[in-house]
């Protein structure tokens, strides 16, 4: 019988955090101190003057142990902070553990944050080469494998433009290319893959789930996007709080990391006065709209969205993408009943979508709102929002799965006020 390509045993990952304790001090004052109790200063005051210090151990992983054979896709979940990106970078070998052992039987690629492995001053065609040695591979292998990798990440016009110039989605393609090209017997993948459209999120999931068929690589997913853990993954390990809290079945892993997770009604995002629009809230609301994260199927309900414009904008409109299992079930934009394009002014904007009763099936949900000029540009997004919908007494047949998936984006109602 062969061994795992991937034993971990008893990891666990300790940062030690400083609490600084005490308010500014001014030099002078420290100065005058010293003066005035020089060897007190030195002996016993030098904290409490700054600020005492306190430490805290905290540990980011603890008592973690799985194996993974070769040739499994196994997904990664968990809620912030819970340790998928402290594991994924012990397994990397970006950081050491504290304790416990890693052992890793074949060559390991890994995409764990975007640009990395970049050289910002360098071309897209030389960061080609330069990523592709750090990742393992020779030159005469990058070769054999360069037009490959440059039409997968669509970066042709862009090839020998310094890659500083490149925007976050640009960066994610080009790297994501390279290591699924590089053929390692291990792929490591963060959840960077949020920051590509759709499109091209769909042509990365594809190309992993090739390369674990075709190839018999191994894949580690970490995805806050259930519907691409569903779709690709047989198995998951839910993470909590450092600890494994389940590793199983995806299906089962992900009910349960589901059931463990309050539902999320009401969405802030941080606001950044750099963007020239912001969607800054995004609430799910009941037929009597209020704030909830389960809607019953035979009930309309609605999404709001609040955006703030910053300087006028032409020819713009929201989008949302609502998908299951990795596949877009519906497109909808405010310009479907209309086919107009809106001119926005300074200001803030409120838009109201309905979603009419019995559009979806029973269960889990998710989407993404966009707010974009066509096929320009998207101007912000906010991704991977989820829903759930209840109520299993009225079935009703799966109009928007499979084959059927599509545009029908007109049964949707959009209303938006300044």
């Amino acid at each position: 019988m062969s061994q795992p390509i991937i034993e971990v045993k008893n990891l666990g990952k300790k940062y030690n955090i400083t609490h600084q304790q005490g308010g500014y001090i001014a030099l002078r004052d420290v100065l005058a101190y010293i003066l005035k109790k020089p060897f007190s200063f030195l002996k016993t005051k030098a904290k409490s003057m700054v600020g005492a210090s306190t430490k805290e151990e905290f540990w980011a992983l603890r008592g973690v142990d799985f194996s993974i054979d070769q040739g499994e896709v196994i997904g990664i979940i968990g809620a912030n902070g819970a340790g998928k990106s402290t594991l994924l970078k012990i397994l990397t070998g970006i950081t050491p553990p504290t304790e416990g052992e890693v052992v890793m039987r074949g060559r390991v690629a890994s995409l764990l944050e975007v640009g990395t492995g970049f050289h910002p001053e360098l071309t897209g065609r030389e960061n080609i080469f330069l990523n592709g040695a750090i990742l393992g591979m020779t030159r005469k292998e990058i070769a054999k494998k360069f037009d490959d990798i440059v039409e997968f990440a669509g970066v042709t016009q862009f090839l020998d433009t310094p890659v500083k110039y490149y925007s976050s989605g640009m960066y994610v393609r080009l790297a994501f290319s390279v290591a699924a090209h590089m053929e390692p017997d291990i792929l490591l993948v963060d959840e960077v893959l949020a920051v590509g459209d759709a499109e091209f999120q769909k042509k990365c999931l594809g190309k992993m789930e090739e390369v674990t068929k075709k190839s018999g690589r191994t894949i580690l997913f970490i995805s806050h996007n259930m519907g691409a853990i569903q779709n690709l993954c047989k198995k998951t390990i839910f993470l909590k709080k450092g600890r494994i809290e389940m590793f199983g079945k995806t299906d089962d892993v992900i009910r349960a990391y589901l059931e463990h997770s309050e539902a999320v009604s009401s969405t802030e995002f941080q606001e950044d006065t750099e963007k020239s629009a912001q969607i800054r809230k995004i609430q799910i609301l009941d037929a009597n709209k209020n704030p909830t994260g389960k809607v019953p199927i035979s009930q309309k309900f609605f999404i709001k969205i609040d955006y703030v414009v910053r300087q006028p904008i032409k020819q713009a409109l929201l989008y949302l993408w609502f998908y299951s299992r990795g596949e877009i079930l519906l497109s909808s934009s405010s310009a479907d009943k209309d086919g107009v394009l809106r001119d926005y002014e300074p200001g803030q904007y409120s838009t109201l979508v309905e979603i009419p009763a019995f559009l979806f099936n029973v269960g889990y949900y998710y989407f993404d709102v966009r707010f974009q000029k066509p096929f320009i540009e998207d101007i912000d997004y906010q991704l991977n929002l989820s829903f759930e919908v209840s109520d299993v007494r009225n079935p009703v047949s799966e109009i928007f799965h499979g084959n059927n998936a599509g545009r029908i984006a007109t049964i949707l109602e959009y209303h938006t006020e300044k």
